[in-house]
């Protein structure tokens, strides 16, 4: 049973176009986004995560490590561009 202080939230990681990973996880009230990623067992699923150099949002608006989460908030783990987004709108538009 969880604490009565405590609430859902998601932590959201895809590591490629083709594998996502969506985990629920009981948090405290007041903990922070680091907090929350440490729970959920994600940088064990993927050890080559450094928790220090993630960058993060909740629900697409980037955030810090040190952030409050809500309840019910999906934390976002960004994965870095293969390509930069101005580079292959214009490779598209040349062809």
């Amino acid at each position: 049973m969880a604490p009565v202080n405590s609430y859902p939230v998601e932590v959201a990681y895809a590591p490629s176009s083709q594998e996502q990973c969506l985990l629920t996880v009981q948090v405290p009230a007041g903990c922070t986004i680091a907090y929350a990623i440490r729970q959920s067992g994600i940088l064990t699923l993927y050890p080559k995560l450094e928790l220090t150099t993630l960058q993060v949002g909740i629900f697409g608006k980037r955030s810090q490590l040190d952030t409050t989460v809500a309840q019910g908030d999906r934390i976002e783990i960004y994965r870095d561009l293969v390509v930069d987004p101005k580079t292959a709108r214009k490779k598209r538009t040349n062809k």
